[in-house]
């Protein structure tokens, strides 16, 4: 298959490795040309869109763009650039992998559809262990039909799971991410307060998941990143705040409170600030808050 793929960070880049290594022809665009150059160097049969144009073939256009501005910059067109819904052929599918907001997905679905064309919002959660393993979690808006016909495709990447129409992928996400965030904070500070009271926190984090207080940053986060220093698992702070900001967004686009959630926000906003956008978001061990 014939496949665009716009976006060659650090999740992007292994993913586009897996569904060339599956046998499917693809150009690829991003904007950093070392990104690019090194894609097609290690992938005999990848191309480098310089342009936009260059997509006019393409049966499958995937996202993996840093927000919703970018997604519709890319599809729609800004400032006089021609955007994808212009060069692709209707019966095109675009498949937008980022982190966007769902409002404006579901909105972007419906304009795509009145022009032909046909629209899945997939993103993905797991970090760039997964995405190098091809074992993501793969959370599907759109038509069942297209994701049954795209699904050949995305299992490259990992499981999907198709949870509503346009936008409930990633709603889904934003609140996916929202409960991380909340357990990440509420794991750091507990580890705080217990090394405060004398605790050993390798100790506490061996109690933590024998005991209910279990939780993805306990299993998979304090011991690999955080006590041992490195803070590189690939995902920023900086991402993290805005995926909660989409996910408080939600929430009022909805009319829902979430209290608890503002809270957080805050708390991962005031990091970000604190820490720089270039913070790893396990970082958020080594941020202090402000004493009352």
């Amino acid at each position: 298959m014939n496949i665009g793929f716009i976006g060659l960070g650090m999740m992007g880049y292994p993913m586009a490795h897996l569904l060339a290594q599956g046998g499917n022809a693809l150009r690829v665009m991003d904007l950093s040309p070392a990104a690019t150059s090194r894609f097609v160097s290690e992938h005999e049969g990848a191309c480098t869109a310089a342009t936009l144009q260059d997509f006019s073939d393409a049966q499958v256009l995937i996202t993996m763009l840093p927000d919703s501005n970018a997604v519709e910059s890319v599809v729609l067109g800004k400032d006089e650039m021609q955007g994808l819904s212009g060069i692709l052929r209707p019966g095109s599918v675009i498949i937008d992998m980022s982190s966007s907001e769902p409002v404006r997905s579901r909105q972007l679905a419906g304009h795509l559809a009145g022009l032909g064309f046909r629209y899945l919002d997939a993103p993905v959660s797991g970090g760039v262990k997964r995405a190098v393993a091809g074992t993501l979690a793969i959370i599907v808006g759109g038509d069942a039909q297209v994701l049954a016909e795209m699904e050949p495709v995305l299992k490259l990447l990992g499981k999907c799971t198709h949870v509503g129409p346009a936008g409930a992928g990633h709603a889904m996400k934003a609140l996916n991410n929202y409960v991380s965030a909340a357990g990440l904070v509420a794991t750091v500070e507990a580890l705080h307060a217990g090394q405060a009271f004398g605790l050993d926190p390798e100790v506490m984090v061996s109690v933590l998941n024998a005991s209910t207080g279990k939780n993805n940053t306990t299993e998979n986060k304090v011991s690999q990143f955080m006590l041992s220093g490195a803070y590189n698992s690939g995902f920023s702070l900086a991402l993290m705040a805005k995926d909660l900001g989409i996910a408080m967004g939600l929430g009022k686009s909805v009319g829902q409170p979430m209290p608890l959630g503002e809270q957080v926000l805050q708390i991962w906003r005031d990091a970000n600030a604190a820490l720089g956008q270039s913070a790893d978001h396990t970082e958020m061990y080594r941020y202090s808050p402000p004493k009352a």
